[in-house]
């Protein structure tokens, strides 16, 4: 397995599953209520449905910087704001999500192990090291996640 197959292997594992940490982050997501999704069981704290767009956001990001853009999110694109609070649209968000994981895997898969070093647009770090770090950036919200769920 050449680099590029282990990043998006480690994407994917974190992702679906079979990763050495735990629950990967579809499995966390599966089963969660609407009501669940925006309940704030810790003061001060993100709710669920808020952590999964947010995941989304930074996989995007990342997506974006592979194709030359800097993706420079603002507060809002960041950490977007709940739109409707219904079913139907928990529901986009976690289809939202899955569609964002899918395009990242394939925008790294699609990558010649080069560039790899190259630097990120936008950045002063590599695109292995941001890649990397996208990766970590869900592990440790799909921890958040898990919490959550158990404080519910």
């Amino acid at each position: 397995m050449n680099r590029i197959e282990l990043i998006g292997d480690q994407l994917q594992r974190a992702y679906t599953g079979e990763a050495w940490h735990g629950p990967s982050l579809e499995e966390l997501l599966t089963g969660v209520t609407v009501e669940q999704a925006l309940a704030r069981p810790i003061a001060g704290g993100h709710s669920i449905w808020e952590l999964t767009m947010h995941i989304g956001a930074w996989m995007s990001a990342c997506r974006r910087r592979l194709s030359g853009d800097p993706a420079k999110l603002t507060p809002q694109e960041d950490w977007p704001l709940i739109d409707g609070g219904s079913q139907a649209a928990w529901q986009q968000t976690v289809d939202a999500l899955e569609q964002e994981h899918n395009q990242l895997r394939a925008a790294i898969s699609s990558l010649p192990e080069s560039s790899l070093q190259n630097v990120a647009p936008g950045k002063d770090h590599s695109v292995e090291f941001m890649l990397h770090g996208v990766i970590q950036h869900n592990l440790y919200h799909a921890g958040q996640i898990a919490l959550l769920k158990k404080a519910l």
